[in-house]
């Protein structure tokens, strides 16, 4: 980097209703496979944090959990992190698609027409849709926040998405970068593996194990070549144990082997990982139990 050049840093944060594609978008705009990208609902709860270095700019990523009417502890735990990022941003990214209706969630969108800075609204999956259709949502949102910046694309077929990148780029703030140049997420490397056994759980088992899942690593032990994995899968009830070991434990085997691949393929190396199952009744209505598992700020 030249001493002369100018550099810019800044917040980004990516809010949004769950399934309109935040996590693909932010995978593509980081270049690396940070957010836990899945089609269900309430999956990427924490606020992860993406960083993307160039040598004159510092970009940090934030992908907000889905924005949901809480109804019980967990999902107002994951409300206040998506209405804190409206606070803590240089640039606001506020994800729609060309499915959603325009009026879901007028509360949040309240907040997102208060705020002070610059807002890109980004309609996604604009290839399910047709040009006159996507005129007519064009309107109907900048009506809604007539201070947005809207900017059509398709986060699957990568359309536009360099031209987020140029917008976000020229609305940052000069300033120096705010972590090591070489950091890649805030992130410890065990919250990665809570989120890619839980992704698999989610996926695997559709209906039958709704959120009532959470995962803890209790050992993580790396090596040159390879990781040693402990994690203790909790459910609420003994009903749902028996559903995620399954018939001779061959459903757990099953999803812990799509995890371990995940994984391996995710730290570059070979991943031994052991799993136990344990209830503990209604972990989603206990504050202590929700702050032990991250969820609420200390």
């Amino acid at each position: 980097m030249e001493n002369n050049s100018v550099h810019k840093a800044g917040f980004v944060n990516i809010v949004g209703n769950p399934n309109v594609g935040k996590s693909t978008l932010m995978n593509l705009l980081v270049g690396e496979r940070i957010s836990i990208a899945t089609f269900k609902a309430q999956t990427t709860r924490h606020r992860i944090m993406g960083i993307l270095n160039t040598d004159d700019m510092q970009i940090v990523f934030s992908d907000t959990p889905g924005v949901l009417k809480p109804n019980y502890k967990l999902q107002e735990s994951m409300l206040n992190f998506s209405e804190s990022a409206l606070v803590d941003a240089d640039v606001l990214l506020y994800v729609t698609d060309t499915q959603e209706k325009t009026d879901k969630n007028a509360d949040f969108l309240e907040k997102v027409r208060n705020v002070k800075v610059p807002v890109l609204l980004l309609i996604n999956k604009i290839d399910l849709s047709n040009q006159e259709e996507l005129v007519k949502l064009v309107e109907e949102w900048h009506a809604l926040l007539p201070d947005a910046e809207i900017i059509p694309i398709s986060a699957q077929a990568r359309f536009n998405v360099d031209v987020v990148m140029r917008r976000i780029k020229a609305l940052l703030p000069d300033s120096p970068p705010y972590f090591d140049k070489d950091q890649l997420t805030d992130k410890p490397a065990r919250f990665f593996v809570t989120e890619i056994i839980r992704e698999k759980i989610l996926l695997y088992y559709d209906k039958e194990i709704p959120y009532a899942v959470e995962v803890v690593v209790e050992r993580f032990k790396e090596e040159a070549k390879s990781i040693h994995i402990n994690a203790v899968i909790y459910v609420e009830r003994e009903s749902q144990k028996g559903i995620l070991i399954g018939h001779q434990g061959k459903a757990l085997k099953k999803v812990m082997t799509e995890a371990r691949k995940t994984l391996e393929h995710f730290f570059r190396k070979a991943i031994y990982l052991e799993t136990f199952v344990k209830v503990d009744k209604d972990w989603r209505s206990s504050d202590k139990e929700l702050k032990n598992f991250g969820y609420q700020p200390e």
